[in-house]
């Protein structure tokens, strides 16, 4: 389908700015440029910032042997330095280049892993150092590996002779004096911030001069202000940033702290904001709704950034400005997307997923969205963020939003959301034992004249959750019958879930450990189909869903109920 002009224009508009900004970052990384980012070697760290990502010993051993398991996938180097193989995995090369592997040698707490730190790091500045070019030198990867050099200064320095100390020190120098060089040409989005943390750390962690020190604090308090939406979630509507990106300023505030320097306070009412928002994504048993490009879910990352979380309350139930609503009550969880897509710029994570909702039951979810397999082969993304992926309804087995798939536009902007509803009003319909909501979309307004409008209620305890969907013209009338008003709602079910249809056309959702819920719809007799899960930590897994089909003439709202009639194996006293 064509893309609406305005789509069109803005699209182009961002290609351009784009274009503009990576010819401006060649000229920057060019002879003419380079002289810039030399000048006066620091002559000590003043201080290693805290590291709250997990470190496993185990790595560290793998590559001493030459085994390198980053990003997903395994790279065995044959005894070459892994910055001499050519490796086309372009995610297993960020990370390689962004260092933050360095943990595990911490966490090995061995001089052989010192040791194996310290020759990793000579080896890149001998074959990377002075070359400022590819993915090496992406200034989203610059900025990753300057905060994890200095997070991992003390063992990288453990030992070590005067000229790798000072050869250690000036590319660290070097790195620093392109980033702020870069910083302000980078694409909005998580890596500019992460540009201005990294600065932030450096200022602190070197000697420098106040000045330097006012000036990234000020820059990085711009920045969070602009990013951090008031209800705490990331302008991209990403789960997975907003935890990302803790565990980057967790660490920033305390080195604030342990200098005795003020920390800005964008950064103390980000946090305040963030940890909440955290724990609102978040489901019983731990990991994050799987919404706008959030995957597989590691349960003690998220564990590690709560414990800095102070209020231990309960999750807030509204993110208007992030775009989510939370009902819960009784052991139940479910979260929604009522929110319009985000910026086209901050959009290349972004779903299709208007409407869509998962539940969980306990520690076991039953209704989910399909997420994404974030080490995976890129050519399944589209498929993982298309509307069909989602517990919401499709028409006409197309999207509620669109995405540029043109290959022109992906070499610089990847595959962007570029049209999808433009208003989501939501109403929240809280009430005593009641936790509620109803909201709309207009995302297939354009293209087939009607809205889906989707109400949600959690009620008796949380034993019943209530739906609605209904499919109304803007102006009122009747929805027409032009073939061009077929409806799927969709359903989809955990792959760990038991999915069984009884006589009386009941579906029954039973998990071997926990609860059991029955699936039941007054106007459409429901239809059970293969499906995929995406986001399962070992990779894509098969699973099933549940399927409601009609027409919006024929039938223009559908009532379904999902009923728990059984918690934790033991049947309800009715």
């Amino acid at each position: 389908m064509a893309l609406a002009a305005g789509s069109t224009t803005r699209l182009w508009t961002l290609v351009a700015r784009e274009f503009w900004r990576k010819t401006r970052r060649r000229l920057r990384a060019g002879p003419i440029y380079r002289w810039r980012y030399s000048g006066r070697t620091p002559e000590r760290v003043l201080i290693a910032p805290p590291d709250l990502r997990l470190a496993d010993p185990q790595i560290a051993l793998e590559i001493y042997y030459g085994r390198y398991p980053l990003s997903g996938h395994m790279v065995e180097t044959g005894g070459k330095s892994p910055f001499q193989i050519d490796v086309p995995n372009r995610g297993w090369q960020k990370t390689l280049h962004g260092f933050r592997w360095l943990r595990h040698m911490r966490a090995a707490g061995t001089e052989l892993a010192a040791a194996n730190a310290r020759a990793l790091v000579s080896d890149w500045i001998a074959l990377h150092g002075n070359q400022i070019s590819g993915v090496a030198w992406e200034p989203g990867t610059t900025a990753k590996r300057v905060i994890a050099w200095l997070q991992h200064s003390s063992v990288v320095l453990q030992g070590a002779e005067f000229p790798f100390y000072r050869a250690f020190l000036k590319s660290l120098a070097m790195q620093i004096r392109y980033l702020r060089s870069m910083a302000r040409e980078m694409p909005d989005g998580k890596d500019r911030l992460r540009a201005r943390v990294a600065l932030a750390f450096a200022a602190l962690s070197l000697p420098a001069p106040a000045s330097a020190l006012r000036s990234a604090t000020r820059n990085l308090a711009e920045e969070l202000d602009h990013q951090i939406l008031p209800d705490g979630g990331h302008i991209s509507r990403n789960p997975m940033t907003v935890l990302e990106l803790l565990a980057d300023l967790l660490p920033l505030r305390q080195t604030y702290a342990n200098q005795a320097e003020a920390p800005p306070p964008a950064l103390i009412n980000a946090i305040d904001r963030m940890l909440p928002a955290l724990r609102f994504f978040r489901h019983q048993d731990g990991s994050l709704a799987r919404f706008n490009g959030m995957g597989a879910t590691i349960h003690d990352r998220i564990a590690t950034i709560l414990r800095h979380d102070d209020t231990v309350g309960a999750p807030l139930l509204h993110a208007p400005h992030s775009g989510y609503e939370r009902l819960s009550m009784g052991g139940v969880t479910v979260i929604a997307d009522t929110g319009t897509p985000p910026p086209v710029d901050v959009s290349n994570a972004a779903h299709a997923g208007c409407l869509a909702f998962e539940l969980s039951s306990g520690r076991q979810h039953f209704v989910v969205n399909a997420g994404i397999d974030t080490y995976g082969a890129a050519e399944f993304r589209p498929l993982a963020r298309a509307t069909a992926a989602h517990s919401t309804a499709t028409v006409n087995d197309t999207s509620s939003a669109r995405f540029s798939h043109s290959l022109r536009v992906s070499d610089l902007l990847g595959s962007p959301l570029i049209g999808g509803p433009q208003h989501v009003p939501c109403k929240r319909i809280d009430q005593k034992g009641v936790h509620g909501f109803v909201a709309r979309h207009d995302g297939y307004a354009a293209r087939f004249g009607f809205l889906h409008e989707r109400e949600l209620k959690l009620t008796e305890n949380g034993n019943v959750l209530t739906g609605r969907d209904r499919f109304l013209r803007p102006g009122g009338g009747a929805i027409r019958n032009n073939g061009r008003d077929f409806v799927t709602v969709r359903f989809h079910i955990h792959p760990d879930i038991g999915l069984l249809q009884d006589e009386q056309d009941r579906l029954m959702l039973t998990a071997s450990q926990g609860d059991t819920w029955v699936f039941t719809c007054a106007e459409v007799a429901p239809e059970i189909e293969e499906s995929i899960y995406f986001a399962g930590l070992g990779g894509p897994r098969r699973s099933r869903q549940i399927v409601l089909a009609f027409k919006a003439s024929e039938i223009a709202e559908v009532n379904w109920q999902l009923t728990r009639t059984n918690i934790a194996g033991y049947p309800e006293n009715n």
